[in-house]
């Protein structure tokens, strides 16, 4: 019997857009440790903002979670199957992460930050530190691996699957606890993102059910929830790092975190659910087509700011301002034209950016459109 086709999750392209978006708005303001005076009032406002923003890494997780157990979870587990997606994910997400740590490895040779070291350069690409942000797609590609065992659990325990969003919180508390505890590993290992990813999963495997409740009275609560956490860990990343006016465990930094993290996420899920459902066809369709570009963007991204911010330099006055905003529009156009154009001109575009449609099309074409 013909299994019935699953409905396509718009809301996933909400999602897309608000972390992508974000990454760049944390890497554009980031100027502002080195520019503006130390301590000042604008200094603090803007760690405040590139902190609480960090939401991102959580919503990229959540997608993940979110999109392979909503696919997997009632497939059966054959070889067919996993061999499958296996070859997929080394199409769409190793190949395109090992051509741009090589770009970013030569490109930090020409800037004279790193020498041609063979052995060094294989190391760093291993451990997802060629470039800053390659650490979090390293992650992912872990991630990737290990998904096929919580899918399988999820299958067999009903326990688990039942309650994943705990299991997940649990097992990163419980990890986090041991490792600051018998410094196990400096390793950046995918325990650390497990809250979110089975957080995702759960959604995924009770999509219909999640979609009912989007707007519910429980929004209000996982507001307040994530305003609260997301002050608390902004400040406290403050004070502790930069101030060094407080001294906490790093265990209680990584709760407070990964309480934002979670409860942030699912809001932001939520919020995607009603946009898509609230907003025209056309808003819809503009969202999608530049949020199937957010792999290329997280890739991409840092070498366009460094373009950016060569013709656009800024000062530690007033001006500061208009020139981040510059920046970032600058940084998410420039991101957006040089993956379509690529999208639009190059067979192997995929290889590059992840997976991609099989037409280029620009913001929005009307349907009629021949």
């Amino acid at each position: 019997m013909k299994q019935k086709q699953k409905q396509h999750i718009q809301s996933i392209y909400f999602l897309r857009l608000f972390a992508m978006m974000m990454v760049v708005l944390v890497h554009v303001t980031a100027a502002y440790a080195t520019v503006l005076p130390f301590a000042s009032e604008a200094y603090q406002k803007y760690h405040f903002l590139n902190r609480i923003v960090r939401i991102e890494a959580g919503i990229f997780i959540v997608i993940t979670g979110l999109v392979f157990f909503y696919s997997y979870i009632n497939k059966p587990l054959t070889k067919t199957l996993w061999k499958t997606y296996y070859a997929r994910r080394v199409t769409y997400i190793l190949v395109p992460y090992i051509i741009w740590a090589l770009i970013y490895e030569f490109y930090s040779y020409y800037v004279g930050a790193t020498e041609l070291n063979a052995a060094d350069i294989v190391k760093r690409i291993l451990r997802g530190e060629s470039y800053y942000q390659l650490h979090f797609i390293f992650l992912i590609v872990q991630v990737y691996l290990v998904l096929p065992v919580f899918v399988w659990l999820a299958q067999k325990v009903t326990i688990f699957k039942k309650y994943m969003w705990l299991f997940g919180i649990i097992i990163q508390l419980g990890y986090l606890m041991l490792n600051n505890t018998y410094h196990i590993t400096s390793f950046n290992l995918f325990l650390n993102t497990m809250a979110t990813f089975l957080l995702g999963g759960w959604i995924g495997i009770y999509y219909r059910e999640q979609v009912d409740k989007k707007y519910s009275h429980s929004n209000i609560v996982l507001f307040l929830v994530t305003l609260g956490s997301g002050i608390a860990i902004s400040l406290l990343n403050y004070h502790l790092y930069t101030m060094k006016t407080i001294q906490i465990s790093g265990f209680t930094y990584e709760a407070v975190n990964t309480l934002y993290l979670v409860a942030g996420s699912y809001f932001f899920f939520r919020i995607a659910e009603i946009l898509a459902e609230k907003l025209s066809v056309k808003s819809v369709t503009i969202v999608k087509n530049i949020a199937m570009y957010s792999f290329g963007f997280y890739l991409i991204h840092p070498m366009v700011l460094n373009f950016v911010a060569k013709a656009v330099p800024i000062q530690g006055n007033y001006m500061f301002h208009f020139e981040i905003l510059a920046r970032y529009i600058l940084t998410l156009a420039g991101c957006y034209l040089i993956i379509w154009g690529c999208h639009r001109l190059l067979p192997f575009a995929s290889f590059l950016f992840g997976k991609l449609p099989k037409e280029a099309v620009f913001i929005y074409r009307r349907p009629d459109h021949k």
